[in-house]
């Protein structure tokens, strides 16, 4: 069922349900299984918006792996800026690991830009990306995206994880903000 709710100053309706959610999470999950089963890989999960979908994925991932974060910034309000800002910070050595990045939406791929220089500067090996939701009509990058869950349109979305000045993220479904 559609509803419409209200998050601060504007209003946005059911875009995607959470079952619909599970399920890409599953193919995701399902992909990197077969891909990585003998890597041991590092999921470094991009927060605050990809704590959701991280913790779903991870559950249903099945190869030895581990986990570390990292807190980037690029949108204010509705919009994402060309500055990207590290927040909180690569804790760990990455020399040599084959490394994930978790993220929960990719639209300009600004941040991936600034994430991947980051990384091959601390010698990783293989990077790959993995992301609940693309934008393929916003992504400017010329990197490939290894994993993707659902491909949108570039609409301004809030829901599991993705935030509206950090309002919204505990919704279990993705509502699109009503023009």
């Amino acid at each position: 069922m559609e509803r419409t709710i209200r998050v601060k100053d504007k209003d946005f309706r059911t875009f995607i349900k959470a079952d619909v959610i599970d399920a890409a999470i599953q193919k995701v999950a399902d992909t990197i299984n077969l891909d990585t089963v003998t890597e041991n890989p590092v999921f470094l999960v991009v927060l605050n918006g990809a704590f959701m979908f991280a913790a779903d994925l991870l559950k249903k991932v099945t190869v030895n792996c581990s986990i570390t974060f990292i807190k980037l910034a690029s949108y204010s309000g509705t919009r994402s800026t060309d500055t990207v800002k590290e927040l909180i910070g690569l804790n760990e050595d990455l020399t040599g690991r084959s490394v994930i990045i978790v993220e929960d939406i990719i639209d300009t791929g600004n941040t991936l830009n600034v994430l991947m220089d980051l990384l091959k500067s601390h010698g990783v090996g293989k990077i790959r990306i993995a992301t609940l939701l693309f934008k393929p009509k916003a992504f400017q990058g010329d990197f490939n995206i290894d994993y993707v869950g659902l491909e949108i349109p570039n609409d301004f979305i809030v829901g599991y994880g993705l935030d509206y000045d950090g309002f919204a993220r505990n919704l279990p479904d993705i509502y699109k903000i009503v023009e």
